[in-house]
């Protein structure tokens, strides 16, 4: 008896389903979508090849010394701070005077070269 006050009508099942079925398909072509993308953004930064296609391979480091990036010619750096001589490592991308970090946990940043100078998260390097 209390089914019958409970249970929705056949006429209102049927739409639910659909709208329930649309919301998860909606959901999980958003994620695939999302995800192809994320995809296709590190396949074409990883298709720069490295040697030879700039001059901003070696160390820079802070007027104080204190954060020392050494760009390698492989396309990976290596990030010291203070005394911690390997901070950070990844690799990074150059493009005309713009510069893009990806370290090995995942961590993005970016930064650009002027008049001989790296500017990059607030910090001024110079070639050491």
């Amino acid at each position: 008896m209390a089914e019958r006050y409970f249970r929705a009508p056949l006429s209102f099942q049927v739409p639910l389903a659909f709208a329930a079925f649309a919301a998860a398909f909606t959901f999980v072509a958003t994620f695939t979508a999302l995800a192809h993308d994320i995809k296709e953004q590190e396949e074409t930064m990883t298709e720069h090849p490295y040697a030879g296609e700039h001059s901003y391979t070696g160390m820079w480091v802070t007027e104080d010394n204190h954060i020392r990036h050494e760009l390698l010619p492989n396309g990976r750096y290596v990030e010291a701070r203070g005394t911690r001589e390997r901070a950070y490592e990844g690799r990074y991308w150059v493009t005309g005077d713009h510069i893009d970090y990806k370290d090995d946990t995942g961590f993005t940043a970016a930064g650009d070269f002027r008049d001989g100078v790296l500017y990059h998260a607030g910090m001024v390097l110079r070639r050491r």
